[in-house]
């Protein structure tokens, strides 16, 4: 987990590919979802999911308790990342998230969130260093209210399903398939070797054109060649 801490989205993103477990141009959230907050490191955890309303006050069978939300996201693996579903059409009347939700969730293991929503109180939540992945910036929490939690949410334009492992920077957010997570950093490391050894020979001095050709196409040689470690069985 740790690692994956050491690689961009981009750079896992290729990674991913090596293994062969989805389409190229699926599992990353689109481009809605934007980093609000600079981090310092990517933010990585496994989701704790759930939906929410702001447009009107809440009505009979349609409130979920914080309580029990924070009961069972306690059952998700450390860190978390909350994933919120703003159901309102359109989304963005309200914020779930300010200081006092942000202070809690850090309090129960969370490092950031992910929703289709809004945030607020960016300087305050900053200082938290707690992760804000989200549509846009808003000024009230309306009529904010949990409609429900623990299944699957719709966000950016993916399927969050809980306990899906999250990974995110300030290029967007990236799903990493639970069988490859363990094995991804070792795949990351050795994508950026081949990258870097392109580079190099493409900033060396007296590099043109007459040579671009070749070794672009021993480039891409060796990245296809890249294969999941040992071990690995997907």
């Amino acid at each position: 987990m740790q690692r994956l801490q050491d690689y961009s989205t981009p750079t896992l993103s290729n990674a991913i590919e090596v293994f062969n477990v989805r389409p190229r141009s699926e599992g990353y959230m689109n481009a809605t979802i934007r980093c609000l907050q600079p981090l310092s490191k990517p933010m990585v955890g496994y989701a704790a999911t759930g939906r929410f309303r702001c447009a009107k006050p809440a009505g009979p069978g349609d409130t979920a308790s914080h309580h029990e939300f924070w009961q069972w996201l306690l059952h998700i693996p450390q860190p978390r990342v909350v994933v919120l579903q703003d159901v309102d059409e359109p989304p963005g009347v309200g914020s779930f998230w300010g200081e006092i939700m942000a202070t809690i969730h850090m309090a129960l293991g969370c490092v950031g969130t992910v929703t289709n929503g809004g945030v607020r109180d960016l300087d305050e939540v900053r200082a938290l260093g707690f992760g804000y992945f989200a549509a846009q910036v808003l000024v009230s929490h309306a009529y904010v209210h949990l409609v429900d939690f623990g299944s699957p949410v719709e966000v950016g334009g993916v399927t969050v399903r809980p306990a899906e492992l999250i990974h995110a920077d300030q290029h967007g957010v990236l799903l990493i398939p639970g069988q490859v997570a363990p094995y991804l950093a070792k795949v990351a490391q050795a994508y950026e070797e081949v990258e870097q050894e392109f580079l190099r020979t493409v900033r060396s001095p007296g590099f043109g054109l007459d040579r671009l050709r070749a070794e672009r196409e021993a480039f891409h040689s060796r990245r296809s060649a890249l294969r999941p470690p040992p071990g690995y069985h997907g």
